[in-house]
Order: C-alpha cells, then structure tokens, then sequence
C-alpha cells in the first residue's frame, strides 16, 4: 500500500542524545522481561543482552532510525478514527524483541488451546441447546443484554462447527511474574501482519543475533490461515475460492486486510464487489460472476447484511446471511462469535472451561468484578481511585477509566455512568504490567507491554509462536493500543 509521508506520524525523536548514550537501564520497580535487577539478566536473556552490548549506542540508535524508515516506506500503516486530522500512523517498531523460553511458551500454548476449545463450544450452546444456561452456570440476562449477542444466529450450526477461526487472545504479566488472559478478541481480532512484518524488519535490523538466537519461525501463518479457511468447505467444495471481506481503505486495519490477502493469494474484496443470487455468493470480474466459496470477513457484525442487521449498512452483502445460513457461503469468523469477547462473559471464562471441558484453566483471568452484581458494584464504587473500569463492549482502549490516574471530576462521572447502566461495566486492579528495555534518544529505557498471540482453529487448534507484543511507547503509559500511541516488537519465542 503506497503512503504519502506527509500525512504519516512518527512517534519517535530523531536525535540521539549522544550526552546520555552510556545511560545504564534501570528496570524500576517493576517485573522486567530481560532483567531480575539492575546488574542481573534473566537467563533466556543473557546471549540477546551480550550480543547487544557489543553494539555501540549510536549504532543501535541508527539501525532503529532505519527500522522506523522501512515501516513507513513498506506503507505498514492503521488509521486512527479519533483522530481530527484523520491521519494514517506509521506503527512504532522497536529492534529489541521480548524473548519467551520454550518451556513458558508450551504452558502458554496449552492454555490458550484450552480456552478456545471451550470458548467455541459455549458458542455452539448458547446459539443452540442453551444447556450453560438451563445448568445455571450463566444467567440468561447476561447473554441476552450482551451487545453482542446476535439473535440472527440462533439455530445456525458453522460449519465443521467452528465459530471461532481467528482468535487473538491479550496476556499481561503482573509485578508477581504471573501471566493473566486480560480479554478474549474473537470478532475481527488484527495485529497478526505486524507480527509477520515485525519479524522481517528485525531480519534487517539485527540479522547476526536473529541467526544466532533460535528462534520458532512465524512465517506459516497465512498458509495455515489459508488452509484453515479452505477445509471449512473441502467435503463439499475441494477446489474452494477463499477471499477477504474488507470495509474498505477508510478502514483501521485496512493494511492488514491488503497484506493477508496478498500472502494468501486470495482476492481482496468490499461488499460492493460481491452479489448474492439464487443464496450463492459471486464477485464481480471483468469476465464476469465468480462464485466465492469462503469469506474471510474483516466486518463487524452490524454492517455484514443490510438484510440481517443494520439496513443502512453500506458496507455489507445484502442476502449474505441468508446464504450463510443454507451453507452456500462459509464465514470465518463466524456471525455472533462477539458475544465470547464481551468483556461480560469474560468473568464467566473459568466457569466456561470447568463446564465444557471439566478441567481448571491454564491460564487464569484477572480477577474481575462485574458492576450488575451488587454487592460488587458497590465495591467498585467505593474503590474508583484503585481500580481500572473498563465498558464490557469498546475495544482499543477507549472509554476505560485507570483510577489512580484519573481526577476527582473523572471518577464521579464513571461512578454516575455506572450506577445508570451497570451490566455495561467490569472493574479490575490496576495492574503493573511487565516491562521492557525500548531503544530511544536516552538510551534504553523500559515501557510496559501485554502480548497478543494469535490462534488459528482449523484442522487443528494452533497458536503462532510468539505473537504482537504491543508496547507502551510513552513513559509511565499502560495504554499499549496502537490507537492510543502505543508501539510493537518482534516476539521471540525460542527453540
């Protein structure tokens, strides 16, 4: 994708403050990913932080210059809608990956196969039979005031019964090393080509420790996507077209949807290219209709059919889930799967796993209070000054509420806002997110970080080795989002 320079934001000085380039990294008092102390690298660290003590100050600052140069001219980009400017932001990278040892990445891996196993059959019950209900283990008010709760879908069974194709699932690592889920993506989760494009910038960036280093490959990930998509219909459809269904280049991701598709070697598509006749799904070519097998939908569920959903949805295919719901068109992820995200259902996770699966999660949630539960509400509202109030249905971080940061006038707006819609809030501790060293004019310094690693259900449930690391690129900030001004690093996971 081509990208005007002038309209492109570079959140990151280009001068190296040459007067504090022999600054020593303080990890704070925080858990830091590369160090247990001040003078003390962790042990999966120790040939990463020696091969880059052999680098000089300036060279490092210089290769980060050039790192921040190729983002822009490869056009990896997002657009930032709250933005007045309405301006298209080149993503900070920074050449200084996290590491991940094998044996954390194996617990992680296990974990996060386990809570989409029974994610995605708590959406086959819920669209369906509705036993987690009629047990008792989640109340029916619950599913029903999910905003995301999609009644179009009730009865529809996807097909080989996967709801969730593409889930990219946010850890964070509190000051006590533990790593906790933060929150389920499972709508349109993105990110994952700035994890692929992450990996061939430090490639560049860093070659001699990159080869040295031993590190799981990401590489596959859109033939396995691909393949993924294609075995929803092969029974029926061996020779299946697969494309991406994207709302067009107004859209935040819109780099992404370019990029997946390319690698994929699947056509890029808007809903006015496709038409739907006699339930099947064409493109529009030159040569005329060509019949679409599989969409790989980039589209909230609210402007996928003007005929289901919103019906002043330009963006959408009219009749599309019509033609889902016969079995003529497949749709990854599936219509509904954003009730699972709900940051409402995400305290009911835990109890989602013991009762599908009968087994205690892997990895644990934050401890989480849900504001429609009395007596947690008041609790909430008595500790606005400690706690991090999240809406159940925003995302990129907007709307949330970090109380110790907040001001008095802050906290009694949330408190009002609470008290008239309290199903819409969850509160949460204000977590110390781990941090990590990130090359800047200074020298190195720590910024926070979460990490999203990306799961593709298919023939099989398979994690990505590694996954975006999204870094807090402003001193103090715990908001990583890219929207917010957060960066990324390359994630390594070693072998």
């Amino acid at each position: 994708m081509s990208t005007d320079l002038a309209e492109v934001d570079v959140v990151r000085s280009s001068t190296l403050d040459v007067t504090n380039s022999e600054q020593v990294y303080n990890p704070g008092n925080f858990y830091d990913e590369m160090f247990q102390g001040q003078d003390c690298v962790r042990e999966t660290c120790q040939s990463l932080h020696q091969s880059l003590a052999e680098i000089s100050p300036e060279e490092l600052f210089r290769r980060q210059q050039a790192a921040d140069r190729s983002m822009i001219q490869l056009g990896i980009t997002f657009n930032v809608y709250e933005d007045s400017r309405g301006t298209e932001r080149a993503i900070p990278f920074d050449i200084i990956p996290r590491v991940i040892e094998q044996k954390e990445w194996s617990w992680i891996e296990a974990g996060l196969k386990q809570r989409i196993t029974a994610l995605n059959l708590f959406l086959q019950d819920i669209y369906n039979q509705q036993m987690i209900v009629r047990d008792g283990v989640i109340p029916e008010e619950v599913i029903q005031t999910s905003r995301a709760f999609r009644h179009q879908c009730i009865g529809i069974t996807p097909p080989k019964n996967i709801w969730c194709h593409i889930t990219g699932t946010d850890l964070v690592r509190h000051n006590d090393g533990q790593l906790y889920v933060l929150e389920d993506n499972l709508r349109c989760p993105s990110g994952v080509s700035y994890v692929l494009q992450n990996r061939r910038l430090m490639k560049r960036s860093l070659p001699t420790l990159f080869q040295q280093s031993g590190v799981r490959p990401v590489d596959d990930y859109c033939s396995r996507l691909l393949d993924a998509l294609q075995y929803l219909v092969e029974d029926t459809r061996p020779m299946a077209k697969a494309a991406v269904l994207s709302p067009g280049a107004a859209n935040s991701a819109y780099f992404e949807h370019s990029f997946l598709a390319q690698q994929m070697g699947i056509e890029l598509v808007e809903g006015r290219d496709l038409v739907v006749s006699k339930g099947d799904v064409y493109m529009r070519t030159t040569k005329g209709l060509e019949k679409i097998d599989v969409l790989y939908r980039r589209i909230d569920d609210d402007f996928l059919d003007p005929k289901a959903f919103r019906n002043d949805s330009m963006l959408g295919v009219s009749g599309l889930m019509e033609s889902y719901r016969s079995g003529q068109i497949a749709l990854a992820n599936a219509p509904g799967t954003g009730v699972a995200d709900d940051k409402g259902i995400y305290t009911y996770v835990p109890s989602i796993i013991r009762y599908y699966l009968n087994e205690y999660p892997i990895i644990p949630n934050v401890p989480t209070f849900a504001c429609w539960r009395p007596s947690e509400r008041d609790h909430v509202l008595t500790h606005l000054d400690e706690l991090v109030v999240k809406p159940v249905n925003e995302a990129g971080g907007y709307g949330l509420m970090i109380g110790p940061h907040a001001s008095v006038a802050e906290r009694k707006a949330m408190a009002e806002r609470i008290r008239a819609n309290p199903r819409n809030y969850i509160a949460q501790p204000t977590l110390s997110l781990s941090r990590v060293p990130v090359v800047t004019p200074q020298g190195l310094e720590g910024r926070h970080v979460d990490l999203r690693p990306f799961t593709v259900y298919g023939r099989d449930v398979f994690v990505l080795p590694g996954g975006l690391t999204r870094v807090a690129l402003e001193p103090g900030s715990l908001v990583v989002n890219s929207s917010q001004g957060g960066g990324s690093k390359d994630t390594w996971v070693l072998t």
